[in-house]
């Protein structure tokens, strides 16, 4: 079976944040290259699924079986080479969710939480809108690829941080961390006695030549003080369906978690999001491999246009998801001067930099999970309206 991933299915009209959204303020002469979904449909075994779901008609309560706990089970152990027991895992609706009611729960108002920065908002912001106080350590680029400071982080954690957020792979530079910075995170979170809360939902799309590892399987210590955040909404582009699963080794954590959830009346999934999850993580493989190599084509692509093109420009090398961090400070390092080229001029929709830290001022990040006739005239809209043209 081959999927015509070329195939444009317009989003407008579906209460689409990505596109109704930016239609509402920019207008629909737009191309969104912007909000962290695919624009590619899902696949066909779960429109399939879902749509005889929906014939059914009768869109009462669900609950949890043991089909979806085996799927979970399944998918964490072939994608990750990861044996986690049926208990260890909860389902929450949303990972953002899932951190906030962490953050509420296991700190105090005052607490100190970190984040390596730039970082993906809406889990950075959960800090804030919790009364728990955000600390940031930077992330260094090293010969084009960033790194994480040790040094800093370790002296923001001596301060008294209580929960590491780790965004794995990052959301929005693609760094893939290697086993041994992980090893290093877990020395520091045992060291100062800190949670390490995981975001995994992009860890289905790795790029050759580089390996997931969950920092949960670094050790014993790494295991009983995290809580480990996976989802098959980006990999099989499902987000709406709401539909995340934390695993938490540690009895007591999650049992405290459990007890969250139910306070916060999380306690039934809605009633395509289970039969979606497990055809997703059951019969998707082909579907999957063919996608993960149409991304890593469109991604060639994007390097190749701009290397010819726009070669002021310079692409972060991304080592997992499907978004690419541009570094746009050869055109401008005012965010305003490079969205009259790109908003106002090219008419194409990103994610400024600034969206992701104040320091990322100069940086857009592109997603380029979509048809590539679409990307291809996002990017030819960004040539035609390019400052240095002619320079």
């Amino acid at each position: 079976m081959t999927i015509d991933f070329d195939k444009v299915v317009s989003r407008y009209g579906t209460n689409c944040a990505k596109w109704d959204g930016m239609a509402q303020v920019l207008g629909r002469e737009m191309i969104a290259l912007s909000v962290a979904d695919m624009d590619l449909q899902a696949p066909p075994q779960v429109i399939e699924r879902v749509t005889e779901m929906a014939k059914h008609g009768i869109y009462g309560y669900t609950d949890l079986f043991p089909p979806y706990y085996e799927a979970v089970q399944g998918w964490i152990k072939k994608a990750y080479d990861w044996e986690v027991p049926q208990e260890w895992i909860v389902f929450c609706p949303r990972i953002v969710q899932a951190v906030s009611l962490i953050i509420q729960n296991f700190t105090q108002p005052g607490d100190q939480v970190l984040i390596h920065t730039p970082a993906y908002q809406p889990v950075a912001k959960s800090v804030e809108l919790n009364n728990r106080v955000l600390v940031e350590s930077p992330l260094r680029e090293v010969n084009g690829r960033y790194e994480i400071d040790f040094a800093d982080m370790e002296l923001r954690m001596q301060a008294g941080v209580k929960i590491v957020l780790l965004i794995s792979p990052h959301n929005p530079v693609g760094r893939v961390w290697t086993r041994a910075e992980l090893e290093r995170i877990v020395s520091l979170c045992t060291k100062y006695d800190a949670y390490i809360v995981s975001d995994d939902i992009h860890a289905d799309f790795i790029h050759e030549g580089h390996e997931h590892t969950i920092i949960g399987k670094i050790s014993t210590e790494a295991e009983q003080r995290s809580f480990i955040c996976t989802s098959p909404g980006k990999t099989f582009n499902l987000a709406s369906l709401e539909i995340a699963n934390i695993v938490i080794p540690n009895d007591q954590l999650r049992e405290k978690f459990r007890h969250c959830l139910q306070q916060a009346g999380c306690h039934n999934p809605t009633f395509f999001a289970v039969p979606a999850l497990e055809v997703a993580y059951t019969e998707c493989d082909e579907w999957l491999e063919q996608l993960r190599g149409y991304i890593t084509a469109n991604i060639a692509w994007v390097n190749a246009y701009i290397t010819e093109h726009m070669p002021e420009l310079r692409v972060i090398e991304s080592e997992g998801t499907y978004l690419l961090w541009v570094d746009c400070r050869a055109i401008s390092t005012n965010e305003a001067e490079l969205k009259q080229w790109i908003e106002s001029d090219a008419k194409v929709s990103v994610s400024f930099g600034t969206g992701f830290e104040a320091s990322g001022e100069g940086f857009i990040r592109l997603n380029i999970a979509t048809p590539l006739p679409m990307l291809q005239e996002a990017f030819h809209r960004l040539y035609r309206a390019y400052p240095l043209k002619n320079s």
